[in-house]
């Protein structure tokens, strides 16, 4: 079997449309610039009209009805179209008017062109026709196209008159939408190529003619701005043109001659609607900035960054030769290539694996195309090394296709190009991400996942199936991180599925106990074993006549076999209005079988509606599969069969296809209600994953046993206060109560006043200062202090600027060193933080250490700590916990035998190589 399997990826969601923003901002980014004058100015322009572009959308919704029913009144003739918009107006109320006598099914009428439509404040007939039928518009004149003709009501039908209506309301709705992005790129995408497809339903010139009748009417609504006119004019204008113009050609991926491409093509409007890419060309005439920005565009490409903005670098002879014309483009990008930066940053750190990835990304702007071509450059890597691979690759036949002699190669991501998918997620990584951050291979990796599949992958990926119920459906947004590397899924490929009851009975290993009941392991079975009027089930045959009636048939018991009924095919019980009754009289009246019940459930508008309408049609298939058979689609194979009947049959064949297989028979007969009968393991998980959907373990009766904890901590006592406090208090040093606090209350006492000077010694100085008290400077210092010439706080900030504590503390520490010891000493702690310490020593620099003292004792921490009064001390009870280990480790360490800085920052980080 080939493998032909997806790369898997997370959703990719391309740039659809270009607005002024977008583009501007996205093509500034490409460059690895600024924002030059002309861009910001045309973005100014842009958000200075936006008030008034907000305005003409409002104007335009407000009116959109009347817009449209006047331009679908210039080509619909025999009845009036406004009874076929989906949404009639309701402010003004419409008034219907009967002309030629009163008709009471006023909707009929309109059809039939018996009533017209007039706004109710209009005060007569005359007037009501004269809001629609008069040219109250303002613009060009309407011009009709040859072979214009009108399409009369009646003919064309109702179905393809609300179409009609449809479609022109979504032609003003994208209107006012580019509008307001402020970029007619919205209406080119959108309705380039529509010509086509409307002249093969209606007729493409009747739609141009409403398109100008709604241009027309849409100006009139605008006729006092003349601003606004002109706005709506420039995209009205741009709608016309668009729809003229002819569907574009497809973009077709090249390389024809390769024979591995899979015949890629992209429709030429994703092109257009795609991220716009510069590409950078090398031209003689060009000017000496322009050259610079092909060679930066260069250096963008090859080495993912512009490296003279980076790193000031560049190969300034190889610049100099291509903007000279010594070389051409192509030789620059080769020799950047064999460059010993290029071979520095994208071949010496990663293995030959990798760097041919890289060197595809840079030289031809794409991934990885197939194995085979992995195998080719990884060869050539291996025995010529980088040299010889950018030679393969510059030299290459696609090289020269997409690129020649002159063009700077360009990443040919989304919308530029047709895209494989069997490396799609891989190649979305390639271009999104920098290489140092995917050093691993990824193509090497996916290409062996290929060869070695895993078979309970779902076929879109692991995280495709949120609710184990959307088997064969691709879905526009995931509830999950999916595999980026799935595991391919055949039409050979069988899912898991796990049996609803007893495993022994599994259908696939037993398929003689397909029609064991599940018993006590699985659902509840609902069976109908007798009815009356002469049926008896085939699989419980009697001896004897079979017009006897069931003993145990009841109104009853068929109640509970149509509630199950309802609750298995539809999922829930219906409302009265919706309830199948000629079915169910049927069934009590033993005129059809369960199984025909069954048949006239599914096939009913409830069940269609909620089931196929609305769906995809794999998804679909899978749920009625589910409720009418009791299990999940096998697989690829299983659903291609239903695929292919519902397409040329239709959901009745379906139906008709399950109800009557070999397997329903076997499973359920005649006369069970259909069950659940397998899950699959997301299903398994969904139901016994969650919590409260364990059952409980413990034996009923057996009395609950206190763990041996809980009894170890609960008190069998009342503890007295003073217990309580030796139990709070315990583990915590005795410091925190043996600290003393000296305060200067009376310079009258001098044995008190010697004492609190000795402790201010000790605080500051961390020591007893007895030998150096004959100095002068201590001794006045100690006088003024008990002569109240100077209070406790100025005494503590003058210790700090004598020559000893400048000696011992100042000189022969660094700042950090000084700051530290500065706090500890006037503020009883350690350094905050890195942010105090910036602060402090910026003081330090510029006022000195007088400065930084005079800073600390006059900061609002000292104010309320110390006051004037009080000599600073260890403040161990009331530090926050985030300082306390540093205050503990600065206290505890000898200043004079140990330097070592006690700063609560983080430990500086080694220097690594990164390249």
């Amino acid at each position: 079997m080939s493998v032909k399997a997806s790369g898997g990826s997370s959703v990719a969601r391309p740039q659809l449309y270009q607005t002024v923003p977008v583009a501007t901002i996205s093509q500034a980014e490409q460059q690895d610039r600024f924002l030059g004058k002309s861009e910001l100015s045309e973005l100014a322009t842009y958000f200075s009209s936006g008030a008034k572009r907000l305005e003409i959308a409002q104007i335009l919704t407000q009116n959109a009805e009347l817009i449209v029913s006047r331009a679908a009144n210039r080509i619909f003739t025999g009845g009036s179209p406004l009874a076929f918009l989906e949404k009639p107006s309701e402010d003004p109320t419409p008034e219907m008017v009967a002309v030629g006598g009163g008709s009471s099914n006023v909707t009929e009428g309109m059809k039939l062109g018996t009533v017209s439509y007039a706004e109710s404040r209009s005060n007569s007939l005359l007037d009501g026709l004269k809001s629609i039928f008069a040219d109250t518009g303002s613009g060009p004149a309407v011009f009709l196209p040859p072979g214009f003709g009108p399409i009369n009501v009646s003919r064309y039908g109702p179905g393809n008159m609300t179409k009609s209506l449809r479609d022109l309301s979504w032609f003003l709705r994208y209107t006012t939408y580019a509008i307001v992005a402020g970029d007619p790129n919205l209406i080119a995408v959108n309705v380039r190529g529509l010509r086509e497809i409307i002249e093969n339903a209606c007729s493409s010139s009747a739609t141009l003619v409403a398109l100008q009748e709604m241009r027309r009417a849409a100006l009139g609504y605008l006729k006092a701005d003349k601003e606004a006119q002109e706005i709506a004019l420039q995209y009205f204008g741009v709608l016309i043109t668009e729809f003229e113009a002819a569907t574009p050609g497809t973009k077709v991926r090249q390389r024809p001659n390769s024979s591995d491409q899979q015949g890629l093509a992209l429709p030429q409007i994703y092109f257009n609607a795609a991220e716009r890419r510069q590409k950078f060309v090398m031209k003689p005439g060009l000017s000496s900035t322009e050259k610079e920005d092909v060679v930066k565009a260069a250096y963008r490409q090859v080495f993912e960054r512009d490296i003279t903005r980076a790193y000031s670098l560049s190969v300034s002879d190889l610049e100099s030769k291509v903007k000279n014309g010594e070389i051409s483009t192509k030789e620059f990008i080769r020799r950047l290539g064999k460059s010993p930066l290029y071979r520095k940053n994208f071949y010496e750190p990663y293995v030959n694996s990798r760097v041919v990835e890289l060197a595809t990304r840079h030289f031809l702007g794409r991934g990885l195309s197939s194995p085979e071509e992995f195998t080719k450059y990884f060869s050539v890597v291996s025995k010529g090394g980088l040299s010889a691979l950018v030679d393969a690759l510059v030299d290459s036949q696609e090289y020269s296709d997409y690129f020649g002699e002159e063009t700077v190669p360009y990443l040919r991501g989304l919308g530029q190009e047709a895209q494989e998918c069997r490396n799609w997620g891989p190649q979305i990584d390639l271009f999104n991400y920098s290489a140092p951050f995917r050093k691993v291979p990824q193509f090497v990796t996916l290409f062996a996942d290929y060869k070695q599949p895993l078979r309970d992958q779902h076929v879109y990926g692991t995280g495709n199936d949120p609710l184990e119920i959307q088997f064969g459906a691709i879905f526009p947004k995931e509830t999950r991180n999916p595999s980026n590397r799935p595991a391919p899924f055949g039409k050979d490929t069988r899912r898991i599925l796990i049996r609803n009851g007893a495993g022994i009975d599994n259908q696939l290993s037993n398929p003689a106990a397909r029609g064991n009941h599940p018993g006590s392991l699985g659902p509840k079975v609902f069976k109908l074993d007798q009815l009356p009027g002469g049926y008896i089930s085939s699989r419980f045959k009697r001896s004897g006549s079979s017009k006897g009636t069931s003993v145990n048939y009841s109104e009853t018991s068929t109640q509970a076999v149509i509630t199950a009924a309802y609750r298995q095919v539809f999922g829930r019980e219906l409302y009265e209005g919706q309830r199948q009754t000629v079915a169910e009289i049927k069934l009590e009246n033993g005129d059809i079988t369960v199984r025909e019940f069954i048949r006239a459930l599914a096939k009913s508008d409830v069940f269609r509606k909620m089931y196929w309408t609305s769906l995809y049609v794999c998804k679909a298939i899978e749920y009625i599969h589910r409720r009418l058979l009791g299990r999940p689609t096998y697989g690829r194979q299983e659903m291609n069969a239903y695929f292919d009947l519902s397409s040329k049959k239709g959901f009745y064949a379906l139906v008709d296809a399950i109800l009557d297989s070999q397997e329903y028979n076997e499973a359920f007969g005649e006369d069970t209600v259909p069950y659940e009968r397998y899950l699959t393991p997301g299903g398994v998980f969904l139901r016994t994953g969650r919590v409260g959907a364990f059952a409980e373990k413990n034996p009923v009766g057996t009395a609950e046993v206190t763990p041996r904890f809980i009894e170890l901590g609960t008190p069998d006592q009342t503890k007295g206060e003073i217990e309580l406090d030796n139990r709070v208090a315990q583990g915590v040093s005795k410091r925190r109560q043996q600290s003393k606090v000296f305060k200067l209350t009376t310079t009258s006492d001098k044995v008190a006043l010697k004492t609190l000077i000795q402790a201010a010694y000790r605080q500051i100085f961390e020591r007893n200062i007895d030998p150096y008290v004959n100095r002068n400077e201590f001794t006045a210092l100690e006088s003024k202090l008990g002569n109240n010439e100077i209070n406790l706080k100025e005494f503590i900030e003058a210790l700090g600027s004598t020559s000893l504590y400048i000696k011992e503390f100042y000189t022969p520490y660094p700042n950090t060193k000084v700051i530290e010891l500065g706090t500890k000493h006037f503020l009883g702690r350690a350094p905050r933080n890195q942010a105090e310490i910036r602060m402090y020593n910026q003081i330090l620099a510029t006022d000195g250490l007088k400065g930084f003292i005079n800073a600390m004792v006059n900061s609002v921490e000292y104010a309320q700590l110390f006051g004037e009064d009080t000599v600073p001390y260890r403040r161990y009870p009331t530090l926050p916990a985030a300082n306390f280990p540093n205050t503990e480790r600065l206290y505890n360490q000898l200043t004079k035998q140990n330097d070592e800085l006690v700063v609560p920052s983080f430990e500086p980080a080694t220097a690594t190589d990164r390249s």
